[in-house]
C-alpha cells in the first residue's frame, strides 16, 4: 500500500514537471535585441578602425546626421538636415526601423551631441547590435546668444602600441617582479605616567 502511495507521489510530481517545463517553453520570448558583438570584441575593432569624422568630411552624400540631444537642445540649434534621436529612444520600434534602413540601403548613420563623450554609450551600443555603418562626428557644440556654434573637436589618438611594448620589455627582462614590502613589526610605545603634585597652600 505504502509502495502503491510512493509510486502515485512520483507520478503526479513527473507529471506537473513535464507541466512546468511545457509552459516555460510556450510562454519563452526571444529577447528584442541580441548584442552581435561582445565588448572587448567592439573595443579592439573601434581601437583598429577609424569611426571619427570631422565636420570637413559631412560633405558625403550617404552620411545621414543624428543627434543624440534632447527635443529642447535639437530645437536650440543643430546641424543642418539632422536628424533628432534622444539617446533614451535610439532603441524604439519607430528608430530601430530607421537604423535597419539605413544599413539596407548602405548609408552611413553619423552620430553627434554636444561633445563626443556624450555620444560614446550610444555609439557602442548600436555598433555591438551589429550597425557597423555607424560614425562619431568629433565636434564641440555650445552656444553665444542663443546661436549654436559648432567646432571640431580634438581628440588624442594614442600612436604607441602598448602591447609591443609590454612584449618586449618582458623579452629584454626590463620587467622586473616586484619585491615583496617588507613589513617593520610597529615600535613599542611606553607610557610614562607622571606623578601627582601635592596640593598648593594649605591651613
Amino acid at each position: 500500500m505504502k509502495e502503491l502511495e510512493k509510486t502515485k507521489r512520483i507520478s503526479i510530481a513527473a507529471v506537473l514537471f513535464i507541466l512546468v517545463v511545457l509552459i516555460g517553453l510556450l510562454t519563452y520570448k526571444r529577447p528584442k535585441y541580441m548584442y552581435a558583438i561582445n565588448t572587448k570584441s567592439a573595443l579592439e575593432k573601434l581601437t583598429s578602425e577609424n569611426y571619427l569624422i570631422t565636420l570637413n568630411d559631412l560633405n558625403n552624400p550617404d552620411y545621414v546626421l543624428i543627434d543624440v540631444r534632447n527635443q529642447f537642445e535639437f530645437e536650440k540649434g543643430h546641424l543642418k538636415n539632422a536628424i533628432n534621436i534622444y539617446t533614451p529612444d535610439i532603441l524604439s520600434d519607430e528608430n530601430s526601423g530607421l537604423f535597419n534602413e539605413l544599413k539596407e540601403t548602405h548609408k552611413t548613420a553619423v552620430l553627434y551631441g554636444n561633445n563626443p563623450q556624450e555620444v560614446n554609450a550610444p555609439f557602442l551600443l548600436l555598433y555591438q547590435l551589429g550597425y557597423d555603418n555607424i560614425k562619431l562626428l568629433a565636434i564641440d557644440n555650445s552656444y553665444l546668444e542663443n546661436k549654436l556654434i559648432t567646432i571640431n573637436s580634438n581628440i588624442e589618438k594614442s600612436e604607441a602600441d602598448i602591447t609591443t611594448f609590454i612584449n618586449e620589455s618582458r623579452e629584454n627582462g626590463s620587467i622586473k617582479p616586484i619585491a615583496e614590502e617588507i613589513v617593520k613589526p610597529p615600535k613599542k610605545i611606553i607610557t610614562v605616567k607622571k606623578k601627582k603634585k601635592a596640593p598648593e597652600g594649605g591651613c
